[in-house]
């Protein structure tokens, strides 16, 4: 089978959760598919971190072009290619479709349609467009989450329900696991002044729809009991366009000598940050798949987060949760777990239970079925 795949997306140096799912499915399909080709088509040289391994049977194709790649360059490519199959990762479809090829489509998330405000009127008109034309033109919907499969269900009703197929991501533990001698961990302490064990973690984006306010409302009570003094709140995380909100209560949160702002870091530093942190919060209204809280689960830390979206579907029984808006209900959360020793325990034993239901293997071999009609 000769299978066509935008992977333009890699093409970038910044790392976020849709381009892990494609460097990671790239990763494996090589080896679980060896009698298939697989055409990797992108307009730049891959982002450090972010290129692929290339397998015997893939072909690497960087071809440049100035404006609109996917709907211009790349439909080109495939019209004059003959492909089986074209997989697309980033919910878009190109509009001149070839009628012989077979399209698929992962629909991460339409957290836009939740959060409208959140977002700029011509990427929300963008993101829109894109969107419908994949869902109602493509033969095969991947769906990352059951949440994200009902959301499309809920905003496109006439789609058939039998061409959404729902695969879990997978996540990367290798790197959560990495140890780190004592040197290391106390040049980490020292470069982000933060101590072991004595800080909440927040790994996310710092847009405003993240709901990162009502977490540091949260963290602002509870730094009105003396007992926890030393407490910081750690927030790892870039902002985006839309962060004023964010930004701003946290530049003028009472607390914020406490606050640590990280910006980008590397995944050195991001496994120390898990390891090291006391509970992780995602207090996120909307996520399409909620990766951090897995992320959380192997570095055995209690997680906190929102009984919305696939928070509450990701995190099972092995989270303890809020309602997303009451930053004295998130307090009572975390008062519960900071002070119960023996809860604290037994959400880390069953966070790293609930763990081994994902991987970045099952996730491809589930992604390759439906991408070559299997069990269709």
């Amino acid at each position: 089978m000769k299978i066509a795949i935008d992977c333009c997306d890699l093409d970038c140096e910044q790392i976020n959760g849709t381009r892990i799912y494609i460097k990671n499915l790239l990763d494996r399909f090589g080896a679980l598919a060896p009698e298939d080709e697989f055409w990797l088509f992108h307009k730049r040289e891959f982002g450090s971190g972010l290129a692929p391994k290339i397998f015997s049977n893939y072909r690497d194709c960087k071809i440049p072009y100035p404006v609109w790649w996917t709907q211009t360059r790349f439909a080109y490519e495939i019209k004059r290619g003959n492909f089986d199959v074209v997989w697309m990762p980033i919910q878009q479809l190109p509009l001149d479709r070839n009628k012989t090829t077979y399209y698929v489509v992962t629909i991460h998330d339409l957290a836009w349609k939740y959060f409208p405000e959140n977002y700029h009127f011509s990427n929300r008109l963008k993101l829109d467009f894109f969107a419908e034309t994949a869902i109602k033109r493509a033969d095969k919907l991947i769906a990352i989450s059951e949440t994200t499969k009902k959301d499309i269900l809920k905003f496109y009703p006439k789609t058939n329900p039998n061409k959404i197929s729902v695969v879990h991501h997978g996540f990367e533990q290798r790197w959560l696991k990495k140890k780190f001698s004592v040197e290391q961990k106390k040049a980490f302490e020292n470069k982000y002044q933060i101590k072991n064990k004595e800080y909440l973690l927040y790994v996310g984006g710092l847009n405003d729809k993240e709901n990162v306010v009502v977490l540091v409302a949260a963290f602002e009570r509870l730094k009105e009991q003396t007992e926890f003094k030393k407490l910081k709140l750690v927030l790892v995380g870039e902002e985006g366009d839309s962060s004023r909100k964010t930004r701003q209560k946290i530049n003028c949160s009472w607390a914020r000598k406490d606050i640590v702002t990280t910006g980008h870091v590397d995944f050195s530093d991001l496994a120390l940050f898990y390891q090291m942190a006391r509970i992780f919060v995602l207090p996120s209204k909307y996520e399409g798949f909620g990766l951090p809280i897995l992320e959380a689960f192997v570095s055995r830390i209690p997680v906190i987060t929102t009984n919305q979206g696939a928070s509450l579907e990701i995190g099972d029984q092995a989270a303890r949760y809020f309602n997303g808006k009451s930053a004295k209900q998130l307090e009572d959360q975390l008062l519960e777990v900071l002070k119960n020793e023996i809860l604290a325990r037994k959400m880390i034993r069953a966070g790293q239970e609930r763990a081994k239901a994902f991987s970045w293997g099952k996730c491809a071999l589930e992604t390759l079925a439906a991408i070559k009609r299997i069990n269709n």
